[in-house]
């Protein structure tokens, strides 16, 4: 039988973002995990619950039941609450790797949140002429959107007990 060798490119995608989130890091840190793990969505599908095992070496996937699912990475690295990186192919189904990383700091009474995800591989052109770019970094755009809605929640939520006890 013949081999078929095939020639493709390598492509590579790097998005970076900063935001403050007028919270604690400790709060943020926790809504970053929740968010990745049994929080997740995807933008215009709804809900796609995953695990993140939140030490070194831990699986971030999908599970589907009766041992079905998606791997998208490893933790490389965690500091609560300082840091969260992750390896893996993430959402690609092609040779392809990518590198998330979550750095947080706080200053005062606010978090600043560094997300950086850097990718490489065999990325496929649908994805990236089809979907374009826009739409990965459109789905962390909402993953971060919705760790400062959590944030806030829970802001709302601690103000509005603080505000009922006795006086």
């Amino acid at each position: 039988m013949a081999a078929t060798v095939t020639e493709r490119a390598v492509h590579a995608l790097e998005i970076v973002r900063e935001e403050v989130i007028a919270a604690p890091i400790a709060g943020v840190f926790d809504a970053v995990l929740a968010q990745l793990g049994p929080e997740n969505e995807t933008p215009g599908t709804g809900r796609m619950p995953m695990v993140l095992e939140a030490w070194p070496g831990g699986r971030w996937y999908r599970d589907l039941g009766d041992g079905a699912g998606h791997f998208w990475g490893s933790v490389q690295a965690i500091r609560s609450p300082v840091l969260l990186e992750i390896c893996g192919p993430l959402f690609m189904s092609y040779p392809a790797v990518s590198n998330v990383q979550f750095r947080l700091a706080e200053d005062g009474g606010t978090t600043r949140l560094r997300f950086v995800h850097r990718a490489m591989g065999q990325i496929a052109h649908d994805l990236q002429r089809v979907q374009g770019w826009d739409y990965i970094e459109g789905g962390w755009e909402s993953l971060i959107a919705r760790v400062r809605a959590a944030v806030e929640r829970v802001a709302r939520r601690d103000a509005a007990h603080a505000g009922s006890g006795p006086a």
